[in-house]
């Protein structure tokens, strides 16, 4: 079993990583020559303001007394510049957001995994090009543009990184800090004489990065005064900023001013995903070499935005976030950043028909080159014979577009050539596109294959080792070895094929996998030929209905991940079980009290996504329960025959409900806390992660019979998920548990209903002593394919029972402040992780329970769970999309990553539920032995 579970493992790793490879993988290439618009810039200098987190509705709207929230910005899109939402992409966080507006290109999925700080890759920025950066604000972000820059000209200045603290008096203050940085740089120019001329050169960038809304917005939500009182803060430093420049350049004309934001924020204060909320943003463009607003009549937009902003009389232009780099290039006359994606949009620039065309054959031209580059890398490792070009862009297609473009400009038919150069730009972009996708077909028929092949050999494995609907079959030995030597081959000339063309190791990973899988699966083919002649003489109908039946399970499944009512409707079917199969006759009691929970959890699925509303009384009234349940336990457990002779285990107990009673205090107070402005108390934070690390140890210390360690189980994982809980779903273990331990119970009552083995005494049964092999059950029962699918069908709703997880955007910060307020991505994501893990264990503890009391090996019920979570993530696979709305990319990759890592995870949670129910740290001298 081993190395069947290695294999297994090693193969799901292959299987998710392949989905990056095939569908996420770096966009970006090296090589090309910097292109530059011929012509002297309208601007000598640029100030980019980039309020981190700001929605494009919190800026634009007017406060309910009509009264703008932002006076000088609104004052400047009404009378001085151009103004428009940008569109970004997902995910919507900081680092991808940046990238995009300052080097025009969008990072892949990938990249958020790499990091917020570090370059995963190397890439060219407007910050690269110019004459001479300077940038003010946060740790996180400035570093990574300053060096991915040749030379040094491009300076940073940052504040610490502990002052970006959720639970802090007032975010507002980073902003302040970068307002007052630079008052104090430009003041102390005019007496350093070096910097003064630096500052009076032409192509100077000047970056103010913003982090306050967004820190507010974390700790606040986007519709609160803190908020709303950070944009009016930020509305006057703008205003400070830009009238400080204008007189120290004497109002020469020559500064152009951009105020955007990176990404947005739902109304709950999260971000990552593709809610609209948080990919509009807004864009207001004034100064030199800018256009004046346009007075329009009408304007079509899907939205209806512009009325309740009352803009509708000035015209709105619209960009995608990438357009903007190049904007920023044109107007200081800097060579496009190389891997930039962006056009140019020539709207909101004021300058002459001449300046426009050439600036867009600039742009056509500099994303032509990335194409060229993109073909020839492809054009070198695919045989010839083999390569499919890009037909719409041929060379001699590409000549004539260069070609008319240039004879339009000569002949100032600007127009015609500005809208050539858009054509040219949407095929060279459709043509990257196109090879960077080239392999993307014969890679997913590769992993496909593999995956067919693995959930065949595991079916098979099952019905060889574990049913008696195969006779074994003598193994022909000459058969054998040609099949060996015919796989090898096959082997052989796929890795010489992929050797001819260069390709990377991973692809020989991909392509090389389905063969020994294959050779697996036909090497049973005398098993497949007797088990069809079994199933033939079974009743056809019997055998058609309980595929059916299957079928419809593992779709219920998949649609679950779409609709989270899916699980209502399975746990309401699960209420109806006793029912369906007679078993209410001989346990009445245990049969009404399943359905009952099997109702009341059925209501989760229904409830809102979690972290929207905190609700913290209903945290407060999960630990009182958790509390007055553990003093019933506590009770019946000590009237009990199996009387405590020593009364350490109940001190463990005592320790335990301690716990939790001090975790309901430390939830209330911390929250009490930040909500008056205090901070994290440090005691709190101690309190924290002291339970962090003693709760699992204080389990170890329970003894090993089934009911006290499962409800010591519970005590341990209660304290921790309660200071991870902000609301309703505080109550969701103690439901989920309730149902987990009735269904150890049902299915004792099960087996005696089908008469397959006695009925082993619970109250007195042993986990430690129950790992004897020899009392095992080693065929399978068709019963024992629903105990998989229950499983399976739990550890979803654990997963999807208290909000839809797949997407970035739904976890919530506040989740974790009990034990730190200052950010960092990933001891955040970490303990949000923990919190997802909590209910699966509470599962995977069940069904370990659920497995010894049925006597069943772990192996032959964990191989039915791994065919059902195959099939399901064969679904996904092929539902990975890379187009169509950013929400939709994002969600259906996160569905099959999820469904990926379930299948490992549950690997893993299968040996931690080993340990936690099996192991035990010796406390007393006496070990007592009670035999099952």
């Amino acid at each position: 079993i081993p190395v069947f579970i290695l294999a297994g493992l090693l193969v799901h790793c292959v299987f998710l990583v392949s989905i990056f490879d095939i569908y996420f993988s770096s966009p970006l290439v090296h090589g090309m020559t910097p292109q530059q618009t011929p012509l002297p810039p309208p601007a000598k200098r640029l100030v980019l303001f980039v309020a981190d987190g700001l929605r494009a509705d919190s800026l634009y709207e007017l406060d309910g007394d009509g009264a703008p929230r932002a006076p000088y910005l609104r004052g400047i899109l009404e009378n001085n510049g151009s103004w428009g939402v940008s569109h970004t992409r997902v995910p919507t966080e900081s680092r991808p957001g940046h990238v995009a507006l300052i080097a025009g290109f969008y990072e892949d999925v990938s990249a958020v995994a790499k990091g917020w700080k570090e370059n995963p890759v190397e890439f060219d920025s407007v910050f690269n090009e110019s004459k001479y950066t300077w940038s003010w604000g946060s740790p996180d972000i400035l570093p990574m543009f300053a060096k991915g820059a040749t030379g040094d000209h491009v300076y940073t200045f940052c504040y610490a990184a502990e002052s970006e603290d959720f639970g802090a008096e007032d975010a507002a203050k980073l902003d302040i800090w970068v307002f007052d940085h630079v008052k104090s740089f430009f003041n102390s120019s005019r007496s350093n004489q070096t910097l003064f001329s630096a500052l009076n050169e032409e192509k100077v960038v000047l970056f103010l990065h913003l982090l306050g809304i967004d820190t507010n917005g974390h700790a606040h939500r986007p519709n609160s005064r803190e908020y709303q009182e950070n944009i009016k803060q930020v509305d006057e430093g703008v205003k400070e900023i830009a009238s400080l420049i204008d007189n120290f350049y004497g109002n020469d004309g020559k500064t152009a001013f951009i105020l955007t934001s990176d990404h947005g924020m739902t109304d709950w204060g999260s971000h990552g995903a593709g809610h609209p909320t948080e990919t509009l943003t807004p864009l207001i463009v004034w100064g030199a070499g800018v256009n004046y607003p346009q007075k329009v009549t009408s304007q079509l937009f899907e939205d209806n935005f512009l009325k309740e902003w009352k803009l509708e009389n000035l015209k709105r232009l619209d960009v995608n976030q990438a357009d903007i780099a190049p904007l920023m290039a044109s107007l200081i006359g800097v060579p496009f950043p190389l891997n930039s994606v962006g056009t140019l949009p020539l709207e909101y620039l004021n300058s002459s028909a001449l300046f426009k065309a050439e600036s867009m054959f600039t742009n056509a031209v500099q994303i032509l080159e990335q194409f060229k580059v993109k073909m020839s890398q492809k054009k070198e490792t695919t045989l010839s014979f083999l390569f499919t070009p890009f037909k719409p862009l041929s060379a001699s297609e590409q000549i004539n577009f260069l070609k008319k473009i240039r004879l339009y400009i000569q002949q100032q038919k600007y127009n015609e050539a500005v809208s050539l150069c858009k054509t040219l730009i949407n095929l060279a972009l459709e043509g990257l596109s196109y090879y960077h996708m080239y392999d993307r077909l014969f890679l997913g028929l590769s992993i496909a294959m593999g995956f067919v092949g693995w959930t065949t050999y595991v079916i098979l494995v099952i019905i060889k080792t574990h049913t008696n609907l195969t006779k074994t079959v003598p193994t022909n030995k000459k058969k054998s070895t040609v099949l060996f030597y015919g796989f090898a081959t096959a082997g052989m000339i796929i890795a010489f094929f992929l050797l001819i063309q260069a390709c990377p190791w991973t692809y020989y990973v991909y392509c090389l996998l389905p063969v020994p899988v294959w050779y697996a699966v036909v090497k049973e083919i005398p098993v497949i030929q007797d088990l069809a002649r079994n199933v033939l003489s079974l009743h056809i109908g019997q055998s058609i209905g309980f595929l059916l039946v299957c079928t419809l399970g593992v779709e219920i499944l998949v649609f679950s991940f779409f609709y989270r009512s899916a699980l209502t409707v399975g746990l309401l079917v699960f209420a109806g079980w006793p029912v369906i199969t007679q078993l209410w006759i001989q346990a009445k009691t245990k049969a009404m009290v399943w359905t009952l929970l099997c109702v009341l959890l059925a209501i989760f699925p229904l409830m809102p996504v979690v972290g929207r509303e905190p609700n913290i009384p209903l945290v407060i009234a999960a630990g009182l329960l958790t509390l007055l349940i553990s003093f019933f336990s506590l009770a019946s457990l000590c009237k009990s025959e199996n009387k405590y002779r020593d009364n350490e285990v109940l001190k463990v107990y005592f320790y335990q409900m301690f716990s939790v009673a001090l975790s309901t205090y430390v939830v209330s107070s911390t929250h009490n806390s930040l909500k008056s402005k205090q901070g994290l108390p440090v005691m709190n934070q101690f309190i924290s992660w002291m339970t962090l690390v003693s709760s699992p140890v204080l389990l170890l210390l329970s003894p090993t019979f089934l009911f006290e360690r499962l409800f010591s189980i519970l005590l341990s994982l209660m304290s921790i998920y309660l200071l991870l809980s902000t609301g309703y779903e505080a109550l969701f273990p103690l439901a989920l548990f309730g149902l987990m331990f009735v269904w150890i119970n049902m299915e004792q009552e099960a087996l005696q209903h089908y008469g397959l083995s006695l009925k082993p005494k619970l109250a007195v049964f042993n986990f430690t002593c129950a790992m004897d092999i020899t009392q095992f059950r080693h065929s399978l029962h068709l019963d024992d394919v629903r105990r998989s699918f229950f499983f399976v069908f739990f550890i979803v709703t654990a997963f999807f029972g208290t909000g839809n997880i797949a997407s970035i955007n739904s976890f919530d910060p506040a989740s974790v402040y009990c034990f730190l307020t200052v950010f960092s991505p990933f001891m955040m994501g970490g303990l949000l992780l923990l919190k997802v893990a909590i209910p699966f264990v509470l599962v995977s503890c069940a069904f370990e329970a659920v497995q010894v009391t049925t006597q069943l090996s772990s192996k032959s019920l964990f191989l039915i769970v791994l065919v059902i979570s195959d099939i399901m993530a064969l679904h996904f696979f092929f539902l990975v999309k890379d187009y169509g709305s950013w929400l939709d990319i994002g969600t259906s990759i996160s569905h099959y990553v999820l469904v990926m890592s379930l299948t490992i995870f549950m690997m893993v949670m299968n040996g931690l539920a080993q340990l936690l129910t099996t192991q035990r740290l010796g406390l007393s001298r006496r070990t007592k032995h009670h035999s099952t």
